[in-house]
């Protein structure tokens, strides 16, 4: 076999590994993020983001990742939007690796920073990106994306 069958085979292997993990391990994110998915489907602009789907939601946040279903808002501003997929994305690798404990270790912390403790980082000069979970999202996004973050946060 020829180096690009060779990358193509763990290419296709990967993804199947992706989604065989994601709805088993990841199942309880997966489901919810896959019924989100399907009442936005009709209403909303959708793409695709590495093994991801994304719907652009006409709310005014930045985004939810619910296993490999990304929700974010549609400024189509660059590079916000960008910037907002790698990270998105990054929760979308984490909820492979936390399963069930996704709703614990990550969706608890950042819904609880990103909506009681907007007055605090204000205060505080903090940034959205300073709780673990985020900056960690920030990493594996670009990791596993394969692309950089601009600076416009």
């Amino acid at each position: 076999m020829n180096e690009a069958k060779k990358a193509k085979a763990v290419k296709g292997l990967s993804k199947a590994l992706f989604w065989l993990v994601q709805w088993t391990w990841g199942l309880p994110v997966n489901l919810i993020g896959g019924l989100m998915y399907l009442v936005f489907y009709p209403k909303c602009r959708h793409g695709r983001f590495n093994n991801a789907f994304i719907s652009y939601v006409p709310w005014k946040f930045g985004g939810l990742s619910l296993g490999q279903f990304i929700f974010m808002a549609d400024h189509g501003r660059e590079p916000w939007t960008s910037n907002t997929r790698i990270h998105e994305y990054g929760h979308t690798i984490q909820c492979l690796l936390l399963g069930p404990l996704y709703w614990f270790v990550i969706g608890v912390p950042s819904a609880v920073w990103c909506h009681l403790f907007n007055g605090y980082r204000g205060r505080h000069n903090k940034s959205y990106y300073d709780l673990y979970c985020e900056k960690w999202a920030n990493i594996w996004g670009e990791k596993w994306s394969g692309l950089k973050r601009k600076n416009d946060d």
